[in-house]
């Protein structure tokens, strides 16, 4: 059976990850460790034979370049619309590395340990194969690699842990925007009893509530963009349920019969954004009003439900509710593609290009004092350009942003690649030494670097007011590993992990590839 895995490698990977799937849904108390089990089961397997961890480098780099673009693509625009916000972060992130180097040189001579094998803990407990490679390459020795593979898997499941705890718990973050999933969007009727433009209304002109239907009279119409409010007038209001609420204590009180359902004049639906060219553009852009005598009052992306706010971009696979005169529907339809099989494709073209880009990207090599060498790598290549084309969305007829569902597909595919081939072709290496007195105090330093750095990070994250979920975003990008950003994400839809995530993920990574080459040479 071993003859035949080994000769076919791509069968060996495939029933990896199978087994991988099944073993992350398997619950440890509250912790499932969802992809992370082709890690795990990867290495179990990689210790039956040698064999079966050769030649894997290929699958490893695809996998782990269409996650990495993939989540950059995803999370590029929030990235730079809040760089600023993020800045202390990434700061904060950056001390905190230097602390932890401290920690691994301090630990790796008290417990005994050469500079080379704390050097490679250090790299596997922060899951970073680019300073792997550097560490290898000033030693040239195989000891950091022995410390990676022990390391490797204790800093994914430690850091697995302390992400299920933080992730849920609640703390003030009063310099993180609230998120746009899982707000809570209601609409209501109100009859007015206080006139007035709608500008004077709580929330209109901040973008937190949107008005769609108005009834004056025996007349039911869409509201328009400067509408006077009169006395007697019916309107829905559209907005999360406290924006609503403030909204519906000014204006009036609340009628039993709601508007939305009188479809016989004004008629609502979510249209699916499969058209190209209205990609990339703001509701206040495509101006509904002007082109059909409607309103934009909802977009849906993946499972967020957001406000159609006037300065929120359309994204391929978007749906966005529209109210408009029933007569105009089809023009919404064809104005805004409303293909459900074209957001099912993926424009090979422009997602090939902007892959090649992140991986030419990465292998570009800077000299640095001291005969080092920096190179970004298929971790931080393709995510750097990948969020460069995520904040661009389009150039021209090129959209680089991939539909929802293609890009959680193809994330999901990378993820598992990857962390299946690490573990077989770790497999060998951790079977060898992690079970000795010299593994375990390699895995006792691993252990302390990860949990010094959560806490620490923790401890940033509170002093700058972000919120829980970006922290658990920001501890996944710091240690670096899909598949603890995949845990978080599968714990709580929150936007902010991705951003969190992207917020250090490719600083961190060149972090640790300089000062993994401290701890050798200390």
């Amino acid at each position: 059976m071993l003859d035949v895995l080994a000769a076919n490698p791509l069968l060996t990977i495939m029933l990896v990850l199978a087994l991988g799937t099944l073993v992350g849904q398997i619950p440890f108390g509250p912790v499932r460790f969802g992809p992370a089990g082709a890690l795990f089961v990867g290495l179990a397997v990689g210790t039956l034979d040698a064999r079966l961890g050769e030649n894997l480098g290929l699958v490893q780099t695809l996998g782990l370049a269409l996650f990495v673009y993939t989540v950059g693509v995803a999370a590029g625009f929030a990235f730079f619309r809040d760089l600023r916000r993020q800045l202390p972060l990434m700061i904060g992130g950056i001390i905190v590395l230097m602390l932890t180097t401290g920690v691994a040189i301090v630990g790796g001579k008290v417990l005994g340990l050469s500079p080379a094998l704390a050097a490679g803990s250090f790299a596997g407990a922060l899951t970073n194969t680019p300073a792997l490679a550097a560490a290898a390459a000033q030693t040239g020795s195989t000891e950091p690699a022995v410390g990676y593979a022990i390391s490797y898997p204790l800093g994914v499941l430690v850091t697995i842990l302390i992400v299920s705890v933080i992730v849920g718990r609640k703390w003030s973050s009063p310099k993180d925007a609230a998120p746009a999933a899982g707000v809570g969007l209601i609409d209501i009727s109100v009859e007015v009893s206080k006139p007035g433009p709608l500008d004077e209304v709580p929330g209109f002109a901040d973008g937190s509530v949107r008005f769609s239907y108005l009834q004056r009279g025996n007349e039911t119409r869409v509201v328009g963009e400067n509408e006077q409010l009169r006395v007697g007038d019916v309107v829905v209001v559209v907005g999360p349920v406290e924006s609503v609420r403030r909204a519906r204590e000014f204006l009036g009180r609340r009628v039993d019969e709601h508007l939305a359902h009188n479809r016989r004049e004004v008629d609502y639906r979510r249209f699916i954004v499969s058209n190209p060219k209205v990609v990339g553009q703001t509701i206040g852009e495509l101006d509904f009003h002007e082109r059909f005598g409607g309103v934009a009052t909802r977009v849906k992306r993946g499972d967020l439900d957001m406000l159609a706010n006037e300065d929120l971009s359309l994204e391929l696979g978007d749906r966005v509710r529209v109210v408009v005169p029933r007569g105009r529907m089809g023009d919404v339809s064809t104005f805004l593609g409303d293909s459900e099989r074209r957001i099912s494709e993926v424009d090979a073209f422009s997602a090939g290009i902007g892959l090649a880009l992140g991986l030419a990207v990465g292998v570009i090599t800077i000299p640095l004092p001291g005969g080092i060498s920096l190179a970004l790598g298929s971790a931080a290549g393709p995510l750097v350009v990948g969020m460069i084309l995520g904040r661009l969305e389009k150039t021209g007829p090129l959209v680089w942003g991939l539909p929802g569902p293609a890009n959680l597909t193809i994330r999901q595919l990378g993820l598992l690649l990857f962390l299946g081939a690490t573990g077989l072709s770790a497999g060998q290496a951790f079977a060898g030494q992690a079970f000795t007195w010299l593994g375990l105090k390699t895995g006792v330093l691993a252990i302390g670097v990860v949990v010094v750095s959560a806490v620490l990070l923790v401890v940033v994250s509170r002093i700058v007011g972000i919120s829980p979920p970006r922290s658990a975003g920001a501890l996944a990008g710091f240690i670096g590993q899909p598949a603890i950003l995949a845990y978080a994400n599968s714990r709580c839809v929150d936007e902010r992990i991705n951003s969190g995530y992207a917020a250090l993920f490719a600083i961190a990574i060149i972090a640790k590839i300089v000062l993994v080459q401290v701890i050798v040479a200390a």
